[in-house]
């Protein structure tokens, strides 16, 4: 009797740390997914940044001549698609921009800010 009581309390106790183990894993594999899966947003947008810097200095401070609308729609689309206020209220500065002096104090604006946005991972 006393040597199936003993067996069975060293089952429960193993079964006890087994589900702690096993608990601790999960939460600790479900911390290092969160991590994972912020550094992957970070990675995407910052990818995005570079992949519209690129196109914007390719197309706009690179340009001879007025830009055709087909750039102006891709470029407007790339900024909205980035998902950030700070960086489409500089774009939207830089689009409004009256005349030669204010709009390159707003692409220099606009520049910064991208380049601040780019996080390292």
């Amino acid at each position: 009797m006393l040597n199936r009581k003993t067996l069975l309390t060293v089952a429960v106790l193993l079964l006890i740390s087994g589900n702690l183990f096993f608990g601790w894993r999960y939460f600790s594999m479900k911390k290092e997914l969160y991590n994972e899966q912020l550094r992957v947003k970070t990675q995407t947008m910052n990818e995005k940044i570079l992949d519209f810097n690129k196109y914007f200095i390719d197309k706009v401070l690179k340009a001879e001549g007025e830009i055709d609308f087909e750039t102006r729609l891709k470029l407007e689309t790339a900024v909205r698609n980035l998902n950030d206020n700070d960086i489409l209220a500089l774009w939207q500065k830089f689009v409004e921009s009256k005349d030669e002096i204010s709009a390159q104090k707003n692409v220099q604006n606009l520049l910064e800010i991208l380049a601040t946005k780019i996080k390292v991972t």
